[in-house]
């Protein structure tokens, strides 16, 4: 009897691609004019400056090419994509009053529960507007703010703050995704974390985009002041639609002196979404970001997370790992500038392929000509798991210092017969030992992600074993 292939099972989208329809869901016009952009902010009723920045970025997108250097995008048509589409309700504070088709989204995905396990705050985003927001007393008592970042523009006490760090990070003129976030943002949070408190329990914001043919551009801004320590988690997900959809939001934190920031992301989004997304992170001295990164869905993906080492004895280290199936194109990766002396950074990343999925790992560590004394390092371990796959590491250094420590290693390969030879010869077998190789192998980025996503990590990444890889 013929031997039967092993089959890697894709990613399980079962408890993502779901929908409710549009029913009471205000839709503006696909495509991208200066009407647009001003509807957009006259419905949020922004200060002007708000608007001046849009309409500037508007006019950046415009006068800026696609990029060429990475995964083909031809087939996002911005003249067919909704930049705003506001579902059924207004923000809610009470779970219960948030609409049952929306509030079943969220069920089903798990967050109210995970709120009353050990979340201090949750903000829920459905489409282009936050729906629910809610924070625990102990942590509003000790001075931390958590809001929808338009919430927050509307208090006389934060705007200045945002006018003044608003798109510093990312300006619109870093890359034609980050004007057009510029020109159409909507939604996100704005987490404040006063000087010395540290907050034992992580916040999480979760954005769900649920209309076909659109797309989601929220903002989130978080400043840790100095002596301060956040958690805060972002989970991100998405029905499939045989149309495109987009993804192009924007995050941008302040690591303050002496402050820590671990910033964990899973970002599962459907097999339809072109996703853009821009991260950047700016530590002052001692401060540190960690970032924890897990790359899932999307049919092409351009992700770089960005450590901005302003500060002497500033750190970054980023963990992440990426999974590639049939029909997708993910190109991911990290960014390092060691920007003042003794900094120092580690990035450990991990990627599977399988189906025909391509995997590209791009790193691109800078050394300012103030770095003196500062060490990098980078290791890139790729696992492709049949031979249509591929999976690709392209490293960037730029040193302009000296008396600087900067590596790179990368493998890329397949799962060995001599592993899987010898785990049988342990008593386990053939499928046993191939899903432990690869579990092992996907081990180190999910025991660093909170519980709850490292379960959901391991489920998109399931396989099912019948007989043989060969």
């Amino acid at each position: 009897m013929a031997k039967n292939r092993t089959e890697v099972a894709d990613i399980d989208r079962s408890l993502y691609d779901f929908s409710y329809g549009e029913e009471g869901f205000e839709r503006l016009e696909a495509g991208l004019t200066p009407d647009i952009v001003r509807e957009i902010s006259e419905r949020k009723n922004e200060p002007a400056w708000m608007l001046e920045r849009r309409l500037k970025s508007l006019e950046i997108y415009h006068n800026t090419p696609n990029p060429t250097w990475g995964p083909g995008i031809d087939g996002l048509d911005m003249d067919h994509i909704v930049t705003y589409v506001k579902p059924n309700t207004d923000q809610k504070a009470d779970w219960d009053s948030v609409p049952d088709d929306i509030k079943n989204t969220f069920e089903r995905l798990g967050i109210p529960e995970a709120e009353r396990s050990y979340l201090a705050g949750v903000g829920a985003q459905y489409d282009s507007e936050l729906v629910y927001h809610n924070m625990q007393d102990t942590a509003s008592k000790m001075g931390i703010v958590y809001s929808g970042i338009e919430e927050a523009l509307h208090e006389p006490k934060w705007e200045a703050l945002i006018r003044e760090k608003f798109m510093t990070l990312i300006p619109p003129t870093d890359h034609k995704f980050a004007a057009l976030h510029g020109a159409v943002w909507s939604g996100g949070s704005f987490v404040y974390v006063p000087k010395g408190v540290k907050l034992d329990f992580p916040l999480q914001s979760y954005f769900r985009l649920n209309a076909a043919g659109a797309g989601q551009f929220e903002h989130t801004l978080i400043i840790v002041e100095d002596d301060a320590d956040l958690h805060f988690i972002e989970g991100c997900s998405a029905p499939k639609y045989n149309v495109a959809n987009l993804h192009a939001g924007a995050v941008e934190l302040f690591v303050g002196k002496r402050a820590h920031l671990r910033y964990s992301t899973i970002e599962n989004w459907s097999k339809n979404m072109y996703n853009l997304n821009t991260k950047r992170a700016r530590c002052e001295e001692e401060g540190e970001i960690e970032w924890i990164s897990g790359s899932f869905g999307s049919h092409v993906g351009y992700l770089y997370p960005m450590s901005v080492l302003a500060g002497r004895k500033s750190r970054s280290s980023f963990t992440g790992i990426t999974f590639a199936g049939a029909g997708q194109n993910l190109d991911t990766g990290c960014k390092v500038v060691l920007g003042a002396p003794d900094t120092t950074a580690t990035v450990e990343t991990k990627s599977i392929s399988k189906g025909g999925g391509i995997s590209t790992f791009r790193s691109s560590i800078v050394a300012t000509p103030a770095a003196e004394g500062s060490a990098a390092s980078v290791s890139c371990q790729s696992l492709m798991l049949d031979d249509i796959s591929r999976s690709d590491t392209i490293p960037a250094m730029d040193i302009r210092a000296k008396n600087v420590d900067i590596g790179h290693e990368a493998t890329i390969g397949r799962i060995g017969d001599d592993k899987v030879f010898y785990l049988m010869s342990r008593g386990m077998s053939e499928e046993e030992a191939r899903t432990m190789i690869v579990n092992g192998f996907a081990n180190p980025v999910s025991k660093e992600l909170p519980l709850e996503y490292a379960v959901e990590m391991n489920n998109l990444i399931k396989l099912e074993m019948e007989g043989a890889i060969g």
